[in-house]
């Protein structure tokens, strides 16, 4: 995810401050990393040195003084680049999961493997079956529910991996051994 990016879809709607626009990241992609706010303001001092956001006014409401940004014509129509780019599948598989289970079967005999695979198995269940829930409770906005839907999908595909790779423990063990 490019945090410059969402910071600058979020000034789309018009100006803010750093703090608001922490607060709306964390709000709107709510199964995201949450956003630090040094990382807010760093990603900010960038944009407007980039020129794709200048200050746009202070405030101090009872407390620390706030600067608002707003996008420039320039951010608008790097957001609009962005928004029509086609984003390339990855080309490499850079899961830690993916890591484990290689190593796994590298480093431990293949009866371990298949207990690692199965733990994780019931670790995804577990967490894809939180996600469902989540989107059923009360309050849950579409914006909640398409992160979960996000979230469940890659569950799913791991889950699937995971099933297959368990099932070629023995081949696999084989071949990283001979």
């Amino acid at each position: 995810m490019s945090t410059a990016h969402v910071l600058l879809g979020l000034l789309a709607g018009g100006a803010r401050h750093g703090y608001d626009l922490k607060r709306a990241h964390d709000e709107r992609l709510p199964q995201a990393k949450p956003l630090a706010y040094g990382q807010v303001y760093a990603t900010l001092a960038r944009l407007e040195r980039d020129g794709f956001v200048a200050q746009s006014g202070q405030e101090q409401d009872g407390g620390p003084e706030r600067t608002s940004y707003t996008l420039t014509d320039l951010g608008r129509a790097r957001l609009k680049d962005w928004l029509t780019e086609v984003e390339p599948p990855a080309p490499y598989v850079t899961s830690t999961l993916f890591s484990k289970v290689v190593v796994a079967l590298l480093t431990t005999d293949a009866d371990r493997a298949r207990t690692y695979l199965t733990r994780q198995r019931a670790a995804h269940m577990t967490r894809m079956r939180e996600l469902t829930v989540s989107k059923s409770t009360p309050g849950a906005t579409v914006g909640d529910v398409v992160a979960a839907d996000y979230a469940i999908g890659h569950l799913d595909a791991d889950l699937r991996w995971l099933q297959t790779t368990l099932s070629r423990v023995a081949e696999l063990q084989k071949e990283v051994t001979s």
